[in-house]
């Protein structure tokens, strides 16, 4: 087995290729990033702040001059309170798919309170909510979560074009989470609905898809436009959390993506089990790639098993309204599928990949939407 020189990446990861010195393309890519935004450097705040004027010039007149997404994560609780400290207007915004740990929830109320920032929450209801998760999980994707992300990012839009707002700020940060592979992972609303629609039992009423219609008409109507701050910083997820603890009473749950139980579900049960997929080699590769923890000490970690939650189970078969036989079925005997096994809109993000280009070059859409969804995938290895 190969594994990169400046990161745990191996060759076991689709897509990936290695230059001469043994350094995989994802490292590659990352430096571009880096000659791009400029981290952590004059020239790279600068861009930041030019972007910051510009927000606070077209929203001057309305209450929100933005909107940050808020999970109870890490992330997106020190971008809220960056955006407050850089004199932004945040409409802090969640989508709450009833699947939130508790410390999560009190997380996001204490960072709105220490930024006295207004938030809204927008709450699928709650059966319909595990009828999805149910659909995702006989269907046998390794996308459980898929309608999480997929409903969050119709929120937010939502949310803009309801306030009229045109700037998202997003608190992902490459450097900290790395970049997932590409075939890695597949998300989109004509996928969600194929998956529902074939395995689920309730109807769709609450739950915000994004089809493609809505998709377009962000883009062109309501023209929001996503900015991702933490990419222009020298961003230690670490340090984040320390300062966090220290300043706001936020409290750390656990594990990266491990703020809400179908998260925590998915990374820590359901892809290591059925699929033997550990995403901990996304931050873990990161964080070796950056310098922030020892290459060797990053191999160590993710050579260690994972151990999930035993409560975890009992919660998720509740939800899903599964006997202990159906759930140990599904995860032990039940079919392996791909997104490639359902209707999706792949082939027309492909078909307008130009038009996806300029509309990445502008923010409409971001870069890895473009780069992920508008290109053919690799086949699994």
């Amino acid at each position: 087995m190969k594994i990169c020189t400046k990161c745990i990446y191996d060759d076991r990861i689709k897509g990936i290729s290695f230059n001469s010195e043994g350094v995989c393309n994802f490292c590659i890519q990352v430096k571009q990033l880096d000659d791009q935004y400029q981290p952590g450097t004059p020239e790279g705040e600068a861009k930041l702040f030019e972007l910051f004027e510009k927000i606070k010039t077209e929203g001057k007149n309305k209450k929100y001059d933005c909107i940050v997404g808020v999970s109870g994560g890490t992330d997106s609780s020190y971008l809220l309170c960056k955006a407050i400290k850089w004199g932004l207007r945040p409409l802090a915004v969640h989508y709450d798919n009833t699947w939130n740990t508790a410390i999560s929830t009190e997380n996001i109320r204490k960072i709105t309170k220490y930024c006295n920032a207004d938030l809204w929450t927008y709450v699928i209801d709650n059966k319909e909510a595990d009828d999805i998760f149910r659909s995702f999980f006989l269907a046998g994707v390794p996308e459980f979560d898929a309608s999480t992300d997929i409903g969050f990012a119709q929120v937010l839009r939502d949310a803009c074009a309801k306030y009229k707002i045109k700037y998202v700020l997003e608190g992902h940060s490459y450097q900290a989470e790395g970049l997932s592979p590409q075939g890695s992972n597949y998300f989109e609303g004509k996928y969600v609905a194929d998956i529902h629609k074939q395995f689920g039992r309730l109807p769709m009423k609450t739950y915000p898809n994004m089809t493609f219609t809505k998709f377009l008409k962000s883009i062109l109507f309501t023209q929001v436009q996503f900015i991702r701050p933490l990419w222009y910083l020298d961003y230690n997820k670490k340090d984040t959390q320390e300062w966090l603890e220290k300043n706001t009473g936020w409290e750390y749950y656990g594990g990266h993506h491990l703020e809400n139980r179908a998260t925590g579900f998915l990374h820590t049960l359901y892809n290591p089990q059925k699929f033997g997929i550990d995403n901990r080699n996304w931050s873990l590769a990161a964080a070796a790639r950056s310098g922030n923890m020892k290459r060797e000490e990053a191999l160590e970690i993710y050579n260690t098993p994972i151990i999930p939650d035993p409560e975890l189970i009992t919660y998720v078969q509740k939800r899903m309204a599964l006997t202990n036989e159906e759930y140990k079925t599904v995860m032990n005997n039940g079919e392996k599928r791909s997104w490639r096994d359902f209707k999706t809109y792949k082939k027309r993000f492909e078909t307008w990949r130009p038009f996806f280009f300029l509309m990445a070059k502008i923010h409409r859409v971001p870069m890895s939407f473009y780069l992920k969804y508008c290109f053919p995938m690799p086949e699994s290895k």
